[in-house]
């Protein structure tokens, strides 16, 4: 390092004697750059952060290009008039099936808003699958059993004695199950409020629910259509469109904002903070250290007349760096996820502390009395040396993150690694040029009025106090941290870091007055064959998976529906169909159920009128449509129902395990297909990964450090701080009820490489300045560290004031990190060095006097 930064010495010394054409060649690139990174938008798709090749990706895009998006465009009409309504809602869909992209392409594949009742009232238990009409048939047995025995006046029913309760609960489900099986029949023809005065009705979009562009035309267009149309049908009309594609729309503006103010309000508060902290270095170095505000008011109110200069010193730079990181990745990438999204606010913070150490260190040499070319140049070749170093090890520590298959890790990775060389590139030439510059035109004014720093400014030989205790203390909290490790708790819980978007709930609330209703069926996972007659092999596979409980399956798969199952596809199929209902239609003509009060069984007996089997092309439309692909190929897919919520990862997860993969009896194997199968594989692939990234953050780390020192004591020494900080973060974290999470992960090793700068800058100028140095060394690079952290800090606290939960978590987690890093830095390293020093460990020729220093 020595060698490197002795060899660029003559080309610092032409940088800061032409600095003016240093800074347009700069703001060039800048420019350049702004322009890449407006075409940056961000991905909130889950799938775009597994490798193209998972094969869970892979199924949920051949989902997509089969059937479309998997959710509805979900409409809701409102008027004093339900014929209205109706009348509204059948123009619209007309007009809204012939909407067309920009390609030619339809932007909706179809529309659902009657169901022909008359047929499934007459019809519906031909469609019914084994299952259904093995529960009806148990119902209507039981119906005519207990009908018997009512009639006679000697039977007594045990189960109303305590000691039958389990036997009574037992009966209790199997009513329930029977009771889910008869709600089916209860089919109604439009969806509506109670008091019919909105009526619902859903539309299937044709493209990416991912695709920004799409899903904005669709609902402009629908939003145009609608006002158009309402008030012809009923004054008093409103429309709203609204379902989960305009959710993800509205959650990447809401996102996309929030992280525009997120960084407005954290960078304002870091400049704010630095600022502060350079008028305060400035009037140090103007009194030569001696400050007192009677005295030297004067110097104060120059200083903070200056301050817009200042920040000009450090902006600029930050900010080029910022532009050419971002005009980089919208040339590698294209988009930002929701981990990148966030760089912006977080490079900042990180890419400011090297300029903190710059610019304290040329301020401390231009009040000693040297020149403006003298004083860049020692700050160049000493603290410049030790930025290099921090922001190597802090991006190498990014950088292994692009070794992960998860996206987030490694698009972070990238552009943050990146981002750090380009802030050390541009406070090393950048900076330097606008203090020279500066300097030369009048608006910076650093040099000292007395040349010498005045005696009680610069710390005595004083011993560090109370070292040897804060050594103990530190290490009780380490052990107390280890104790608390196994209880730091990961937040499986999608929901939990899911905002609600006012945007959309005012759009989605006429929805919310209809009824829900429902079976329970929801986000169902799609196996695609390709061929109809494989279908039955499939749904038998799923079956067979059930019935033997493989992985949990039996308590995780709801129902598995294909169209094979429910239409009886061959003559033998529709025999064996007609035969069943012959026996329900004679159950429910048994004398016993003639009296029956709840007409169940009257429902029943209609539903299985059915006598002649039935053409396929005779069913209705919309009843065919669920199984239809957009191709128009019929009956080619099975659909798995989850029995249990998948907002919960680890549901998600074990259903995924349970039916992700599905293997025939032919030992052909299907790859199951849903948004939620791929947001379970993600954090399976993350979690994987993060113990690994993690680990060979910190190999890294130390191997750099050992090739920086070339010692394993002072390697360890430098390393300490972080390895305590980053356990006092964990235990503090379970002290406080922090959790991991999705999000936050991605932040673990860019904590290690932001926390391992403290302990880089304090061993280094401790090395330079000897045994004996500590007090001085915490008054001098002590300063400039913790002014460093603290930025940092500030960087992402702007993500706490985020509305998001996933990524204010990400600004908790980095804040304790930091915090925890530095105080582990400022109290237990010095501690530390002062106790050995103390027991005699530091002799003068272990220390290298003359070293880089910050």
């Amino acid at each position: 390092m020595d060698r490197l930064f002795a060899a660029l010495r003559p080309a610092f010394r032409w940088l800061v004697r032409h600095p003016a054409l240093v800074l347009l060649a700069g703001l060039a690139l800048a420019v350049a750059g702004v322009l890449g990174a407006r075409t940056l938008k961000i991905d909130t798709d889950f799938a775009n952060l597994l490798p193209d090749d998972n094969p869970t990706v892979q199924a949920l895009e051949r989902l997509r290009d089969t059937l479309g998006g998997e959710s509805t465009v979900e409409v809701a009409v409102q008027s004093p008039s339900f014929d209205a309504n109706v009348a509204f809602a059948e123009a619209f869909i007309e007009r809204a099936l012939a909407l067309r992209q920009p390609s030619g392409e339809p932007y909706l594949t179809r529309a659902e808003l009657r169901t022909d009742t008359e047929f499934l009232d007459n019809n519906g238990l031909y469609f019914a699958t084994e299952d259904e009409l093995d529960d009806l048939t148990f119902f209507l047995e039981d119906e005519i059993e207990q009908a018997r025995l009512d009639a006679n006046p000697f039977f007594f029913d045990p189960l109303a004695d305590d000691e039958f309760d389990d036997l009574a609960a037992e009966d209790e489900d199997a009513e329930d199950e029977r009771a889910a099986s008869l709600e089916q029949l209860r089919v109604t023809e439009y969806r509506t409020s109670p008091d019919s005065t909105v009526l619902a009705f859903s539309l299937y979009p044709g493209g990416s629910q991912t695709d920004g562009a799409y899903v904005s035309g669709l609902y402009a267009k629908l939003d145009s259509l609608g006002a158009a149309l309402g008030p012809t049908f009923h004054p008093e009309m409103t429309m709203a469109a609204a379902g989960r594609v305009l959710r993800q729309q509205v959650e990447i503006r809401a996102i996309t904002d929030d992280v525009a103010a997120s960084f407005g309000a954290g960078v304002s508060a870091v400049l704010i903070a630095v600022l502060l902290y350079f008028l305060y270095k400035g009037v140090q170095a103007r009194t030569g250290g001696r400050f007192a505000l009677s005295t030297h008011w004067r110097v104060f109110l120059s200083e903070l007349a200056r301050l817009p200069a200042t920040a000009l010193v450090i902006a600029v730079p930050l900010l080029m760096s910022l532009a050419w990181t971002f005009g980089i990745a919208s040339v590698v990438f294209g988009t930002l996820n929701l981990m990148t999204s966030t760089l912006g606010l977080v490079l900042f913070g990180l890419g400011i502390d090297y300029g903190i150490h710059f610019f304290a260190r040329y301020t401390e040499e231009r009040g000693a009395g040297r020149s403006v070319e003298d004083a860049a140049e020692e700050t160049f070749v000493s603290t410049g040396q030790a930025i290099a170093v921090s922001a190597f090890t802090t991006a190498a520590a990014l950088y292994v993150l692009t070794i992960a298959d998860f996206r987030g890790f490694s698009e972070f990775g990238f552009i943050g690694g990146t981002g750090i060389l380009l802030a050390l590139v541009t406070m090393l030439t950048m900076l330097p040029a606008m203090l020279a510059l500066l300097e030369k035109l009048g608006a910076l004014k650093l040099e000292a009025r007395e040349t010498t720093i005045a005696p009680e400014v610069v710390s005595s030989g004083k011993p560090f106090p109370a070292a040897k205790a804060l050594v103990i203390a530190s290490f009780v909290a380490v052990f107390l941290a280890l104790v608390a490790l196994p209880r730091v708790a990961f937040e499986y819980d999608f929901g939990a870091l899911e905002p609600t978007y006012e945007a959309y709930e005012e759009r989605a609330s006429l929805l919310r007055e209809i009824s829900a209703g429902g079976d329970g069926r929801r986000n169902p996972a799609y196996v695609l064959t390709g061929d109809a007659d494989a279908v039955p092999q499939v749904a038998a596979a799923v079956e067979a998976l059930v019935a033997d409980s493989v992985a949990g399956a039996d308590s995780l798969v709801l129902d598995v529906e294909s169209l094979q199952e429910r239409y009886p596809s061959s003559d033998e199929a529709a025999a064996d169909r007609l035969a069943r209902l012959d026996e329900i239609r004679a159950l429910t003509n048994d004398p016993f159920l003639r009296q029956d009060t709840t007409g169940n069984v009257a429902r029943i007996r209609q539903a299985a009128s059915t006598t002649e089997a039935i053409p396929l092309d005779a069913v209705p439309a919309d009843l065919r449509a669920q199984f239809t692909t957009k191709q128009g190929e019929l009956g080619t897919f099975v659909l798995i129902y989850p029995a249990v919520g998948l907002s919960d990862a680890r549901n998600s997860m074990a259903f995924g395990d349970a039916i992700g993969e599905i293997e025939t009896e032919d030992g052909t194997t299907y790859q199951a297909a849903s948004t939620s199968l791929v947001a379970a594989e993600m954090l399976r692939t993350m979690l994987a990964e993060s113990p690994l990234m993690v680990g060979l953050t910190f190999l890294l780390i130390a191997l750099l450090m050992f090739a920086v020192f070339r010692s394993p004591v002072w390697t360890a020494l430098a390393l300490l701080p972080l390895v305590v900080g980053v356990l006092w973060m964990l235990g503090v974290m379970e002290l406080t009820g922090v959790k991991l999470t999705f999000y936050n992960l991605v932040v673990l090793p860019a904590i290690l490489g932001i926390g391992n700068d403290a302990g880089v800058h304090l061993v280094h100028r401790y090395r330079e300045e000897g045994p004996g140095s500590i007090r001085r060394v915490l008054r001098s690079t002590g300063e400039h560290v913790a002014m460093g952290a603290i930025t940092t800090m500030i960087g992402f606290a702007g993500l706490l004031l985020s509305f998001h939960p996933g990524l204010r978590s990400i600004g908790v987690l980095a804040v304790i990190g930091i915090l925890a890093t530095l105080a582990a830095a400022l109290f237990f390293l010095p501690a530390l060095l002062q106790w050995r020093e103390n027991r005699g460990a530091d002799r003068v020729e272990d220390v290298e006097v003359g070293g880089t220093a910050s």
